[in-house]
C-alpha cells in the first residue's frame, strides 16, 4: 500500500496511571487520544480532535486526575478503544498515512492495548518519532520533553499539558517548525 503523505497524523495518548505500581488486576490503558492533522505542503495544523476512551480494566487514580485533569466520570462517557481505533482508520486513514508522536510511548501503548484487547492495530508501519527528530535536528546529545522542545524552538505551550488534544496540537507545532527550518535551509 502506498503511504499517504498529504498530511501527517500527529497522535498523543493519555493512559491510566498511578504513583507507583498499579492496583492488583489493573494495567495502563488508553483513556484519551489527541489528534492533529498537519498539512505537509503548507505545514499548517488543519484539524484537531480529542477522543475520550472508556477503560475496561482500570480506573482513574487521583494521581492520573492530577496529571491529566481527567476524572472517572469523564472517561466513563468515552467510547471503547475498538471504536476509537475505527475512527482513526475510517476518518483519518491512519492505516495508510504517516503518523507521528512525541517519543515512542504512544506507539507502544497502542501496540500493547490493541494486543491485550484483541483490537486491530489502527496504524500502518510509518511512524515518525518527533522527539528523536527534534534532538537530531537541533544537534542535541539527548532527547528532551515536549515543553522543553517547544521552548528550544521559541514556541509557546498552547492549552493544558497532558491533555491529549492539546499535546497533539503542540507536537504538530514542533514538527511543523522542524520541517520549516529544514526546508528554508536548503
Amino acid at each position: 500500500m502506498t503511504r499517504k503523505l498529504d498530511h501527517i497524523l500527529v497522535v498523543d495518548v493519555e493512559a491510566t496511571c498511578w504513583q507507583g505500581e498499579p492496583p492488583p488486576g489493573q494495567s495502563s490503558e488508553i483513556i484519551e487520544i489527541g489528534l492533529c492533522l498537519l498539512d505537509v505542503a503548507t505545514l499548517a495544523r488543519v484539524e484537531r480532535r480529542d477522543i475520550l476512551v472508556r477503560p475496561i480494566r482500570s480506573t482513574i487514580s487521583a494521581f492520573c486526575t492530577e496529571l491529566t485533569t481527567l476524572t472517572q466520570a469523564d472517561v466513563d462517557g468515552g467510547i471503547p478503544l475498538a471504536q476509537a481505533c475505527q475512527v482513526l482508520v475510517q476518518e483519518f486513514q491512519a492505516s495508510g498515512r504517516l503518523w507521528a508522536s512525541y517519543g515512542d510511548y504512544d506507539r507502544q501503548q497502542f501496540t500493547r492495548n490493541c494486543a491485550e484487547f484483541g483490537i486491530p492495530y489502527p496504524f500502518g508501519p510509518g511512524h515518525l518519532n518527533v522527539k528523536t527528530l527534534l534532538a537530531v535536528a537541533l544537534g542535541r546529545k539527548r532527547e528532551v520533553g515536549m515543553r522543553e522542545g517547544l521552548a528550544a524552538l521559541g514556541l509557546p505551550l498552547q492549552g493544558v499539558h497532558h491533555r491529549a488534544g492539546d499535546d497533539a496540537w503542540n507536537i504538530a507545532a514542533i514538527l511543523a517548525e522542524v520541517l520549516r527550518r529544514a526546508r528554508t535551509s536548503r
